[in-house]
């Protein structure tokens, strides 16, 4: 079947294209899964630990656009438990306990960025 695109309609084209980014995104690896909250919290979680400014527990159970302390806590033990998180206290202070990634997070985001870098690819094509 050959392939019609609309040349008249960018911003149709734009949505499109944005759609099929989205639809690799959501093709996770098993047992990557999450829901929607999981993955907003863990995104701004590896955002900080990429930006070398790593969320501690208490900042992370603090995100209200995410949801309460209550609900924030349990994502982040089972983002501990799915082993995308580990917690690390700095020498010498063992109140604060900083979230950082692990290997398999690390993974989750590098099939993230290839994903897209072949969706990009057959789209170009």
């Amino acid at each position: 079947m050959e392939k019609t695109t609309n040349t008249n309609s960018p911003f149709a084209a734009a949505y499109l294209r944005f759609l099929q980014l989205a639809q690799v995104i959501q093709a996770l690896p098993d047992g990557m899964e999450m829901d929607a909250n999981e993955k907003a919290l863990l995104q701004a979680v590896v955002l900080r630990w990429y930006e070398n400014q790593p969320m501690t527990v208490r900042e992370a159970i603090a995100l209200a656009d995410l949801g309460s302390p209550a609900t924030l806590h349990k994502r982040v033990t089972r983002l501990r438990e799915k082993e995308m998180l580990n917690t690390l206290n700095l020498e010498g202070d063992r109140r604060a306990k900083f979230l950082i990634p692990t290997q398999r997070t690390l993974d989750y985001f590098n099939h993230l960025g290839r994903s897209m870098q072949v969706a990009n690819q057959n789209l170009s094509a």
